[in-house]
């Protein structure tokens, strides 16, 4: 068996705890929080043990940090310390000082970076189909929803930024998948708060990159419905993805074969978006001492994008990537008080 622990009993841990219960071989064992009560409810319904962060990784093969953004890193220095592999959600860290770090770290131990849909195969077909029409010359990325379940904590300043931080990292993450090889060189952002948050709800991000591409990245907790999608192009083909409310890929208008998600499961979505894949290939990881498909440096990449972006809807100029500002601000504090 490969046993896991949870840092952190957020909301994200109740989809982790589904995707195990339809992995092999793998199991919940125990659940930390800063609260024991909420410790508590996620190790019932998981099946676990709950404990104290000191405790852990105690016998767990790994640590799922889904703490907040802040405390990321010094449970990924605890999880390796103990001889575990440290899987950090995303976003990877608040600022670039603890992104650095967690990508020293990964030369000391095996810490993945848990962006499940780097692990879709929504998005990894219609990756390989932007692969297959050349060059792209328009790229648009969308993701909008509600605000984030999980209490005020996810939209309070503390948290590191509001939808371009907290859900506009996942836009950026299929962005810069389906552009590559292109990398982003700089980015021009703006961003918009209602009166009731003192955070971003509402993100525009238009990245550039070095073949000359700009993209658009769109993040919103304004939508009635979640909405996930992106439209790439190059001169003579098109490509289509929608993940959020069903996955499909799209060429020149015809429907691309997905891979069919395994029987028995409570959701598919826990296929398509990329969970039960992204648990079992880290099971597999853990097992045989491999480094994950999709290390620390993926999503220190998105937080030089990120830091980019809130300090460029300070300034209202183009910020170039990688970051040359201050590496120990959280987006937000560079938005809202520079760096």
């Amino acid at each position: 068996m490969t046993d896991i622990a949870f840092a952190g009993a957020g909301w994200v841990t109740t989809v982790h705890a589904l995707a195990a219960d339809h992995a092999p071989d793998v199991r919940i064992t125990k659940v930390a929080s800063r609260t024991p009560e909420a410790a508590r409810a996620r190790a019932d319904q998981a099946g676990a043990t709950a404990v104290d962060y000191t405790d852990l990784p105690g016998d767990a093969d790994i640590v799922w940090v889904a703490t907040p953004p802040a405390l990321h890193r010094r449970e990924a220095e605890r999880a390796v310390a103990g001889g575990a592999l440290a899987a950090v959600e995303a976003p990877l860290a608040a600022t670039l000082e603890d992104a650095d770090a967690l990508v020293e770290l990964a030369g000391q131990g095996q810490v993945a970076y848990a962006e499940n849909l780097a692990l879709s195969p929504a998005v990894a077909e219609a990756v390989d189909a932007c692969r297959r029409i050349g060059t792209l010359t328009h790229l648009e990325v969308r993701f909008a929803q509600g605000r984030p379940p999980g209490g005020p904590d996810r939209t309070a300043p503390a948290w590191g930024g509001g939808a371009a931080f907290d859900l506009g990292v996942h836009a950026l993450a299929v962005a810069v998948l389906m552009a590559a090889p292109a990398r982003v060189v700089a980015v021009e952002a703006d961003l918009g708060t209602p009166d009731d948050l003192e955070v971003d709800d509402d993100a525009a991000l238009t990245l550039h990159f070095d073949t000359g591409l700009r993209a658009l990245v769109r993040a919103t907790w304004r939508a009635a419905a979640p909405v996930w999608e992106a439209q790439a192009a190059s001169p003579t083909s098109a490509v289509r993805l929608e993940l959020v409310p069903s996955p499909s890929v799209e060429l020149n208008g015809r429907a691309l074969r997905l891979p069919p998600p395994p029987g028995g499961l409570l959701t598919d979505q826990l296929h398509h978006l990329g969970y039960l894949p992204q648990l079992e290939a880290l099971a597999a990881d853990a097992r045989t001492g491999r480094a994950p498909a999709v290390g620390p440096a993926f999503g220190r990449l998105l937080l030089e994008i990120e830091c980019a972006a809130h300090t460029a809807a300070r300034t209202g100029r183009a910020e170039p990537v990688p970051f040359t500002g201050a590496r120990d601000r959280t987006p937000h504090q560079l938005w809202r008080a520079g760096g």
